[in-house]
């Protein structure tokens, strides 16, 4: 194959813009194309750093066809940079096939490390993190994640789980039907944005609280590891 371009994987802020690294800011206006999540998201970023560049988009609704058409720059010697609505792309984001089939064809892929709702929740939680399972996000349906929950109990590390803004509150609930008072929780909400707050207690009380207060908002739950 002739001279192919680079694929960047560019992290961006998880919502403070002054968590963005002079390293991502550099190669954002350098490449030939930048790839966006979502076209109202990327555009504010891109905005917000006086970047113009021609832009495509790669979301879940698209990501076969837009797999092929970024490949086809790839191909043509053109450098591409992937960016998703906030933190590291194809962390829990589509990309996982263009960067798939970018490996198989031998393009080089470059991550471009930056902000993260992960690391900080756990540093933050005060908990044991030697050793943690990354579950990540549960069934949206009760039956289905109150069986994940019952699986999890049985592991003694400390555990990490995210989900969408508005299921804080459910989650919590399941949580405490499940594990009871027996662990240590730490709910780390809005993380790097100007109401961001750290919560710490058992699950009932988390849960008492973050409903009587109807909390919504990005979030990762932290349960502490098995006495």
């Amino acid at each position: 194959m002739e001279h192919t371009g680079t694929l960047y994987l560019v992290a961006t802020p998880i919502g403070n813009y002054a968590d963005i690294t002079f390293r991502a800011v550099d190669v954002l206006r350098s490449v030939d194309v930048i790839v966006y999540e979502e076209r109202k998201e990327g555009n504010r970023l891109l905005r917000h750093l006086g970047i113009e560049k021609p832009v495509e988009s790669l979301n879940e609704h698209n990501e076969q066809a837009a797999t092929f058409h970024i490949l086809e720059y790839l191909k043509a010697g053109k450098n591409v940079a992937v960016i998703s609505d906030c933190g590291t792309p194809v962390f829990s984001d589509p990309g996982q096939l263009l960067v798939r089939k970018a490996v198989e064809l031998k393009i080089t892929v470059v991550p471009i490390p930056g902000a993260s709702s992960l690391m900080p929740a756990l540093t933050v939680s005060g908990f044991s993190i030697d050793q943690f399972v990354y579950y990540g996000w549960l069934s949206p349906k009760r039956p289905r994640r109150i069986a994940e929950l019952q699986q999890l109990r049985r592991e003694k590390r400390t555990i990490v789980l995210m989900d969408t803004p508005y299921r804080l509150v459910a989650l919590l609930r399941d949580i405490a039907d499940v594990f009871g008072t027996e662990r240590k929780l730490c709910v780390a909400f809005d993380l790097t944005l100007p109401g961001e707050q750290i919560f710490h207690g058992t699950a009932p009380a988390l849960y008492q609280q973050l409903s009587a207060e109807e909390k919504k908002g990005e979030f990762v739950v932290v349960i502490d590891r098995s006495k």
